[in-house]
């Protein structure tokens, strides 16, 4: 079932219901400041491992906000819905569902992306990064 909203994911059991684990939380979130932390200069030789480096910082800081709401979300798509229908950020879902489509077509099909897509993407991916740190604390 290809999920088209919260409902979906969690009709579909791609999000679970689950006691919520701070712990898991905060070590998620921990890591993701980390990674953040280690990005330095972007270049046309490593803008895609820089934005690859900044998507998965997102996916941590998002599933660390849901598991401390009590979810367990299986999949990408439902994460986007999570950040759109839970986390009520309807500004950042496009922005998000684009950098995942990105991702995707640089991780699956080895797409790489030049340098200015490159950077494009890795200012959304700063934008929604920004977001989700003010939504943590």
């Amino acid at each position: 079932m290809k999920e088209a909203n919260w409902n979906d994911c969690l009709n579909s059991r791609s999000a679970k219901k689950a006691s919520p684990d701070i712990r898991r939380a905060e070590s998620l979130a921990e890591t993701a400041k980390e990674r953040l932390s280690l990005i330095r200069d972007v270049n046309k030789k490593n803008c895609n491992f820089v934005f690859e480096d900044y998507y998965t910082s997102i996916l941590e800081l998002l599933q660390a906000l849901a598991f401390k709401d009590g979810y367990n979300i299986l999949n990408h798509i439902c994460l986007g819905f999570y950040l759109r229908d839970i986390l009520n950020k309807d500004k950042l879902y496009p922005l998000f569902d684009d950098i995942r489509y990105k991702r995707n077509s640089l991780t699956y099909y080895g797409s790489k992306m030049d340098f200015e897509t490159a950077i494009q993407a890795i200012e959304k991916c700063k934008k929604i990064v920004y977001e989700l740190e003010s939504v943590g604390s």
